[in-house]
């Protein structure tokens, strides 16, 4: 099963998980997206955006229309969404429509208290 993995991280950390990927000499097992910070995935991957990706894997590629009709959207206010969902990487353009190439998205990230 293809999955992409979404990780709240700093460039730094980034760099140094691929730097060990490289070094082990074993292949990705999945696909990673990284954002810096939660409210920035937060915008990216919305509710919204979240119900799309969710209607679209493993489907194969899709139209904006068909992607719209599944998740009961007008086709204004999805093609905006999957326009940014492009535009972040995590939707691709593909001949006849769209495609999120995955089956599974996880999210890979902890969540702490702020200092007060």
């Amino acid at each position: 099963m293809k999955t992409l993995t979404v990780r709240i991280e700093t460039l730094r950390e980034m760099g140094a998980r691929g730097l060990r990927a490289v070094n082990s000499g074993r292949p990705a097992t999945s696909a990673g997206l990284s954002f810096p910070t939660y409210d920035l995935m937060y915008r990216v991957l919305s509710p919204k955006r979240l119900a799309i990706i969710r209607a679209m894997a493993g489907q194969g590629v899709l139209s904006y229309r068909e992607i719209a009709r599944r998740v009961e959207r007008d086709y204004k206010g999805v093609h905006t969404d999957l326009t940014a969902l492009v535009l972040a990487g995590v939707v691709d353009r593909a001949e006849g429509g769209l495609v999120f190439p995955y089956e599974n998205i996880h999210f890979d990230f902890n969540v702490t208290a702020s200092a007060a």
